[in-house]
């Protein structure tokens, strides 16, 4: 069939939307109408080159849609279903499946990432981000790749729960194990920090301290939890070295658009002994020193986690995220600043890039 999709054909270009030719999906593979997707900052670094991805691409990860068709098979969806879609899936028996690191599915990082190619355009097969391609009206998955959600949920927020909202929350709750009482500091407020705001508010964390160079997050920080927002790290030092009596942060969660080796040793030492320290921000691949006193590192017993999805168990943590929206215990609605149509994708970006959003979100 003949569909849209938003490419990228190589490294510095725009996002080239045109029209595709869609495979029909085949065995275990499941075909989505995509009525929403998020404009992730993960989408951008295929873009810059930070993050090496096979090209061509469709791109897009963050998606939410109803499933049109099913190829054989296929057992946990059917047509008409409203779904999640998600770039981790998990086998469900691996070793770390069946620790609870789902995230970590070993059967899922070892599946050949860009072997399957749904689009054609231009006469050559597409990769697809994630081997999703949510930048598009339909696209073509593996069944493991969606999450069923109840019809009362609309497509814009629950395309969040794809990425931003999952490994934003889920490093303040599952990577950094806030605890009631517990004091955070999350440095950049975006789509993914915010919800960090968010995940530590749930947890019961005391003082929690955003940090963004953007005003407009400032403020959003504190509308989402925080009870603080300053704009630089080092207020943010001094602000926890006067309201913990020199205790600093439990937790630290680094969270700006693209991570900076240099400067994490500041980032460590906003935290006391034993705190963690939560790497979310991508950083190039080519960076591969970092700049942190190992000494004290070692003599505070701190932690440096990295985080994958936010260490979520998918088929638990979405639908628990979804109860707590509809409870009204999770801002979802409130995350998205701006939407735009598949044509407008090189304007978001742009917004993205300039501040003006917390979350942007295409619509189609």
């Amino acid at each position: 069939m003949s569909t849209r999709a938003a490419i990228l054909w190589g490294i510095g270009e725009k996002w080239s939307v045109e029209d595709v030719e869609l495979a029909k999906p085949g065995f275990g593979q499941v075909q989505v109408k995509i009525h929403a997707t998020g404009l992730c900052h993960s989408d951008d670094h295929a873009v810059t080159g930070d993050m090496p991805t096979p090209l061509p691409l469709v791109g897009g990860h963050e998606g939410a849609g109803v499933v049109e068709a099913v190829g054989p098979g296929v057992t946990r969806v059917a047509p008409g279903d409203h779904v999640v879609l998600i770039f981790q899936p998990p086998c469900g028996y691996c070793r770390n499946c069946a620790r609870g690191r789902s995230n970590l599915c070993l059967n899922g990082a070892l599946q050949d990432y860009g072997a399957t190619k749904p689009f054609k355009a231009r006469g050559q097969e597409i990769a697809a981000t994630g081997d999703l391609g949510t930048f598009a009206d339909v696209t073509v998955i593996s069944e493991r790749c969606v999450v069923k959600m109840g019809k009362d949920i609309p497509f814009n927020v629950a395309s969040l729960l794809g990425c931003a909202v999952t490994t934003g929350w889920g490093a303040a709750v599952h990577l950094a194990e806030v605890e009631p009482g517990d004091n955070v500091v999350v440095i950049g407020s975006g789509g993914v920090g915010i919800n960090s705001v968010q995940g530590a508010k749930n947890a019961g964390a005391n003082l929690i301290v955003a940090v963004d160079t953007v005003e407009l997050k400032r403020q959003k920080a504190l509308e989402f939890g925080a009870t603080h927002a300053v704009a630089t790290v080092e207020e943010a030092k001094e602000l926890l070295a006067e309201n913990t009596d020199g205790r600093m942060a439990d937790a630290a969660i680094l969270s700006v658009g693209v991570g900076d080796a240099s400067k994490l040793g500041q980032i460590v030492d906003l935290t006391g002994p034993a705190g963690t320290t939560v790497v979310t921000s991508v950083s190039p691949f080519a960076s591969t020193t970092v700049d942190l006193n190992l000494a004290l590192f070692t003599l505070s017993q701190k932690t440096l986690r990295g985080n994958v999805y936010g260490g979520v168990q998918v088929h638990r943590d979405i639908p628990r995220l979804l109860d707590l929206y509809r409870q009204g215990h999770l801002k979802l609605d409130e995350l998205i600043t701006r939407t735009y149509t598949l044509d407008q994708i090189n304007e978001g970006y742009a917004d993205m890039h300039a501040g003006k959003n917390i979350r942007g979100v295409i619509e189609f």
